[in-house]
């Protein structure tokens, strides 16, 4: 069935006095959106900050008596200041929305061999190095830069017979690319147990027996080590987390760190430093990656 929204354009000081409004005259869920391109990164730990243009919008089933909300909202508006509220009311097309996203991934190349491939879709070349990937709830498509950038890096190095991390593993995709592209074996580290689920579904998926991979929630053994570590997170972990994932690299094994905004980089390079030689810093859509080598 359809479904109607009632989009609400407002302040961030406004934007909790909307919300309740809305849930408080049956909206299913309150979603707050950039009305403009102000983008938040890093938030600090534990807050919910909000752009300046702050778009709340409550989704509500279609028979909801529009003409009983709207004065409500509109009464909520006055009291607070708002006396110009931009309100807006729509009707939102029922689609299945898996499908939708299903249908909007394709096939991607990475580099000279790599190819990422949705597990529902054709294998565009046979003789290609070819990951077959089904994110689920995990983080790691293939499709935002930072991940692209790891991936054409992962292709254009040495992989055979190493031993490989994925720091912050989400779908696996990083750590299972660099199996299928010659690694002798990969582990995955992660936070979320999901990102462990999926990165275990995700090599099964492509084949990679299960003696080659393996994915940890921390803590972890403290002599753990690779020749080849990724880590693509954020710029604010990767700094604080730098001596943790240094110790992860063997003396002259190979990192690469994305999650990073062009900004940010210098911030990441000194906290790498001390261990690394800064190979490259390579830029993709305002998002870098930083390749080092691990000093003997």
């Amino acid at each position: 069935m359809p479904w109607l929204q009632i989009r609400i354009h407002t302040t961030p000081d406004h934007v909790p006095a909307f919300e309740d409004t809305l849930l408080e005259c049956g909206a299913l869920v309150v979603t707050f959106e950039d009305v403009y391109d102000d983008p938040v990164y890093e938030p600090d730990l534990n807050t919910t900050p909000l752009w300046r243009n702050t778009k709340v919008t409550g989704l509500f089933e279609a028979d909801i008596d529009v003409d009983a909300v709207r004065p409500v909202v509109e009464h909520k508006a006055t009291s607070i200041g708002e006396t110009n509220i931009d309100l807006k009311i729509e009707i939102l097309e029922d689609k299945d929305w898996e499908r939708e996203w299903m249908d909007s991934y394709h096939p991607i190349q990475f580099g000279e061999r790599l190819w990422v491939c949705p597990s529902w879709r054709d294998v565009p070349d046979p003789n290609a190095v070819t990951l077959m990937l089904d994110p689920g709830l995990a983080f790691g498509t293939g499709t935002h830069p930072t991940t692209a950038l790891c991936l054409q890096w992962l292709d254009s190095i040495d992989c055979e017979n190493k031993t490989l991390i994925d720091y912050g593993c989400g779908s696996g995709i990083l750590g299972i690319a660099g199996l299928l592209l010659g690694a002798n074996n990969m582990i995955g580290i992660d936070i979320d147990p999901q990102a462990i689920q999926a990165t275990q579904a995700n090599a099964e998926r492509n084949n990679i027996d299960s003696s080659r991979i393996e994915v940890k929630l921390p803590p972890y053994e403290s002599d753990l080590q690779a020749d080849i570590v990724v880590a693509n997170i954020l710029a604010g972990p990767l700094a604080q987390l730098a001596p943790t994932i240094s110790s992860l690299v063997k003396d002259g094994g190979q990192l690469a760190l994305s999650g990073i905004l062009a900004n940010q980089a210098k911030e990441v390079i000194l906290a790498y430093q001390e261990w690394f030689t800064i190979e490259s810093v390579t830029e993709r859509d305002e998002w870098v990656r930083i390749v080092g080598v691990k000093n003997a």
